[in-house]
């Protein structure tokens, strides 16, 4: 038998397998959870920011759902709070998305090179905080900013430095701490994946050509890897905009967090104290369309610059 007849029997039992919709019975499981909780919580959040509960009877009688369009739309670009919780996250983003990554990398090539001893323990060590839930690393970290039962706080004052984690100006880092101190680790593993899966013999090519570890890590490792950063990078970013459980556990132990801190807070708020799931629907859409612009815009920004061929 040639191979061109062999191939060909082979398509044919391939092709009689089974019938030509057990395919789709594997797949449907992930369809199905798949419109249940991202599309169709969607779909209803769109819906339901284009109505609102009025009374009716002059207040006294009962509430009605009444269509009306954009105006909770408006309602919440004209909220000052909400707008300004955009701002308030965009500073944080802008100083804490590049810290995380610089961290992240620099433990990841640290893991990577072969300066380092004992990896396996140094690699639990950093990854160990995110297995941390967020709510009880912001309590912890509550614990620390708090002056009157920190260690750290009555260490530095017994030296003279006296720091308020908590006040106004500062409050929005000591959040980004936590953060930072949660997230880095699957950061790295990240990175530290995708160095792992870089051919060996590169790096002896360049060794041989004189390149030292700095060297090496700057100019060959991290161009080689750079699909895994920006996946990082995508990653901390969308969070940043999503931020809510640190902000939400430290305004329990200071004033200087609001309820509308951030817009997952103000959406929060709005839906839960104010009792308005129209607004806060609202509120949810904008900061969904703002995480997906800001997300393009990012990825178009990586690829702006095409490798040219090289004739």
């Amino acid at each position: 038998m040639t191979a061109t007849s062999s191939s060909t029997t082979a398509r044919r039992r391939f092709a009689g397998a089974g019938p030509w919709w057990v395919p789709y019975v594997f797949i449907a499981p992930f369809l199905v959870v798949f419109a249940m909780f991202l599309v169709a919580p969607i779909v209803v959040a769109v819906v339901n920011s284009l109505y609102s509960q009025q009374s009716s009877g002059l207040g006294f009688g009962g509430s009605e759902t009444v269509f009306v369009g954009i105006e909770n739309y408006l309602r919440s670009f004209r909220d000052a709070d909400f707008v300004a919780s955009f701002g308030r996250v965009l500073l944080y983003g802008v100083v804490q998305v590049p810290v995380m990554i610089l961290i992240a990398a620099a433990f990841a090539l640290l893991f990577d090179s072969a300066i380092l001893r004992l990896k396996r323990f140094f690699q639990l060590v950093v990854f160990l905080p995110y297995a941390v839930p967020g709510v009880i690393a912001a309590l912890l970290w509550g614990f620390l900013y708090q002056p009157s039962v920190s260690p750290v706080v009555q260490a530095l004052s017994s030296i003279g430095i006296d720091p308020d984690f908590l006040a106004p100006g500062s409050v929005l880092w000591s959040i980004a701490n936590i953060s930072i101190w949660s997230n880095v680790g699957i950061n790295m593993i990240i990175l530290y994946a995708a160095l792992q899966a870089l051919p060996r013999d590169t790096y002896e090519a360049a060794r041989l050509d004189g390149a030292g570890e700095l060297r090496l890590a700057l100019s060959v490792k991290l161009p080689m890897i750079a699909p895994a950063v920006l996946l990082t990078t995508l990653a901390t970013i969308i969070g940043t905009l999503q931020l809510f459980n640190e902000p939400q556990v430290l305004q329990t132990i200071t004033s200087n967090v609001s309820s509308d801190y951030t817009p997952n807070m103000a959406i929060y708020a709005a839906s839960t104290l104010g009792s308005d799931t129209h607004l806060g629907s609202a509120m949810a859409v904008v900061l969904g369309v703002v995480t997906l612009v800001v997300s393009l815009i990012l990825v178009r920004v990586t690829n702006s610059n095409p490798r040219k061929e090289v004739a």
